[in-house]
């Protein structure tokens, strides 16, 4: 095959990203927004030694779980992934993608005991950080970049996200016309508006809205005004000033324009008070599904001590582990800690401290106390753990059981293997789908110590 040239072939499987694979004369070729089943006409537009990349010309035949994708930009925008697919093909193609990386990765037969579906597909994001930029007239804009770019795809309507945050951001891109606001450029470094970012709470409503900038923010109560006319439910406007040439979003100096910084919501009935920084699951109702599979995987008995690392605002140690007699949080952002020991005190959990350091420091801390934990929670970053605590966890630390939560099955398997060389076995893994229409996928998995058998 040659660049440019026209290939016909059957889609037999899909990468980590939801792209399409078929084969042509021996050779891969990935070709987006297609579906196992697909058969299709496609043109090369690049080529390495190992694969090549065609553009979709034409669907010859839909593969039986195709269907009519329901957002006019989702071949353009970043967010979604398998808008043109059957929800059930969705959850089959991330089980086997977890099912896969294990295997390959891992060098585990094990696989996953079932994908726990989203109670719901549409509108499930709690939390949105939407850049702003400029459209094809020049107006502003709020959207989500084009895949492997920062080039803003405007949108009107998500189906990611509730409702209230189309309407915050309309308002907002509004105001930003209205005042002739800068906006700012990423090329130049132009300072001006950069991300409106959003969060809500589902079982109460409560919303907080923060406005990025690169350099300071005039009029900012022009925003305030027109966030708070379309939606009665926030609690809170906050601006975040960050001049650093940096990616972070919630980087840098932040100040509160009206209300307060916090918002509330409600997991598995435990309250939670929330801040900007805080990490908390995006799809709320996916994570109560995910946190019941944790605690059962925990089997926290009464009086038993339970270490939650990377906690966030406390979600995994509060919810899935109520019978802990002794519940001890990690987390780096110190915000969040504040708001894990507010969640906890309303959480009548007198029996919960939180410590604000690195994971891995925190294991070493442990370990120097002589702290022996019955149950350790972690869930980490998509990196995964970092190799000097999974050997403290094994070596010095020695749960009864270890529950990992995952964002990436990749990164999973490969800290599953290091486990397993240190003796620790890998019993049970559940798939739980935390982000119906794009690529990634939850996964919950129990380790014990491998000398003391398989009894779990």
């Amino acid at each position: 095959m040659t660049a440019n040239e026209r290939v016909t072939l059957t889609i037999d499987d899909m990468n980590e990203r939801g792209v399409g694979l078929g084969r042509v004369n021996g050779g891969v070729v990935f070709v987006p927004h297609t579906a196992v089943g697909d058969v299709v006409a496609a043109t090369v537009v690049k080529q390495t030694r190992s694969y090549r990349v065609a553009h979709l010309d034409e669907i010859i035949t839909p593969a039986p779980c195709r269907i009519a994708p329901d957002c006019a930009v989702c071949r353009a925008c970043g967010g979604c992934t398998y808008r043109h697919m059957t929800y059930a093909a969705e959850c089959a193609v991330k089980q086997k993608r977890v099912n896969d990386c294990l295997r390959r990765i891992g060098g585990f037969s094990l696989t996953v005991e079932e994908l726990l579906p989203s109670p719901t597909v549409d509108r499930y994001r709690n939390k949105a950080q939407l850049p702003v930029g400029r459209d094809a007239a020049g107006r502003p804009a709020v959207g989500f970049y084009a895949p492997h770019s920062h080039r803003i795809i405007p949108l009107r309507r998500c189906l990611l996200q509730p409702e209230k945050f189309d309407r915050l951001a309309a308002a907002f891109v509004a105001a930003l016309e209205e005042a002739n606001a800068p906006i700012y450029n990423e090329e130049t470094g132009q300072p001006g508006v950069r991300h409106l970012c959003l969060r809500t709470g589902f079982a109460t409503g409560e919303t907080l809205a923060c406005i990025c900038t690169v350099g300071p923010l005039p009029n900012a109560h022009r925003y305030v005004q027109a966030l708070r006319a379309a939606e009665p439910t926030l609690t809170g406007v906050l601006h975040c000033r960050n001049d650093r040439p940096t990616n972070v979003v919630l980087a840098g100096e932040t100040r509160l324009l009206y209300g307060r910084g916090t918002y509330t919501d409600r997991l598995l009935g435990v309250p939670f008070t929330l801040s900007l920084p805080s990490f908390y699951q995006v799809n709320s109702a996916a994570a109560e599904r995910l946190f019941l599979r944790a605690g059962e995987y925990a089997a926290a008995k009464s009086g038993q001590t339970v270490v939650d690392l990377y906690c966030g605002a406390g979600a995994v140690g509060l919810s899935a582990a109520p019978n802990a007699g002794r519940l001890i949080g990690v987390e780096v952002v110190p915000s969040a800690v504040e708001d894990a020991r507010r969640n906890a005190a309303a959480a009548g959990r007198q029996n919960a401290e939180f410590w604000a350091m690195d994971a891995a420091e925190a294991g070493e801390r442990l370990a120097r106390e002589g702290i022996k934990p019955d149950v350790v929670f972690v869930d980490p970053p998509r990196k995964g753990c970092a190799e000097s605590l999974l050997r403290l966890l094994a070596g010095q630390i020695c749960p009864d059981r270890l529950v990992y939560i995952s964002c990436d099955p990749a990164t999973l398997s490969r800290d599953a293997a290091l486990l397993a060389r240190l003796g620790y076995a890998l019993r049970r893994v559940t798939a739980v789908d935390l982000f119906p229409r794009t690529p990634h996928v939850e996964s919950v998995a129990l380790f014990t110590q491998a000398a003391k058998g398989a009894e779990v």
